[in-house]
């Protein structure tokens, strides 16, 4: 297993716009659905990485921790499904379903959105205030399978609460480690969400 560090997109960035499809509902998910939140958290995943595995119980919680004090949250597959059936949308409904998750799954088929982001890996977590622009970018925290260091989404939620309470937010970030996103290796996309 191939490990890929987060590429750490630069600080204040504004957040790119898209339009992605929940595999869940089938609604269509933009960043513009979120104007309401003081802040919006976009998370790229999947269902096969060991370390999105290793994560798991901690996704479902940023949900329910954090989206009713006024986070938004959209998370989004970009693998392939012809070389990763296991990231296909009907798995990611599954995985979404199985973790009781209470935001947007969405699958990018055309990889254009990863691609936006700079995402290299999975899990990898980005993190825009109330302006959209780029505050926090990398790890959920220091646990990684085997390091017996506790899943609790540190990192990430000290970040969060900083949005939250209108402070800024620490520019010493660590990169996430995961597995690599999975390109498509040809030019069009070979599978279509139905």
């Amino acid at each position: 297993m191939a490990l890929t560090e987060s590429t750490m997109l630069e600080l204040g960035t504004k957040i790119p716009d898209f339009e992605l499809y929940d595999v869940v509902s089938g609604k269509s998910v933009r960043p513009g659905d979120f104007k309401q939140q003081t802040g919006l958290l976009v998370i790229f995943l999947c269902k096969h990485c060991p370390y999105v595995i290793h994560i798991k119980s901690e996704l479902p919680k940023l949900g329910k921790d954090y989206a009713p004090k006024g986070i938004g949250i959209i998370s989004i597959s970009s693998n392939d499904p012809t070389t990763h059936p296991e990231d296909a949308p009907e798995s990611l409904r599954q995985m979404a379903m199985e973790l009781g998750l209470n935001y947007p799954v969405c699958f990018d088929v055309t990889q254009e959105v990863a691609k936006a982001f700079h995402a290299a890996c999975t899990p990898e977590f980005y993190l825009f205030d109330e302006n959209r622009q780029l505050v926090y970018r990398g790890q959920l925290d220091d646990s990684r399978p085997g390091n017996n260091k506790p899943v609790n989404g540190q990192s990430l939620r000290h970040a969060l609460d900083a949005v939250l309470a209108g402070k800024p937010v620490d520019s010493n970030q660590r990169p996430s480690i995961g597995c690599s996103i999975k390109w498509r290796q040809g030019n069009e996309p070979t599978y279509f969400v139905h």
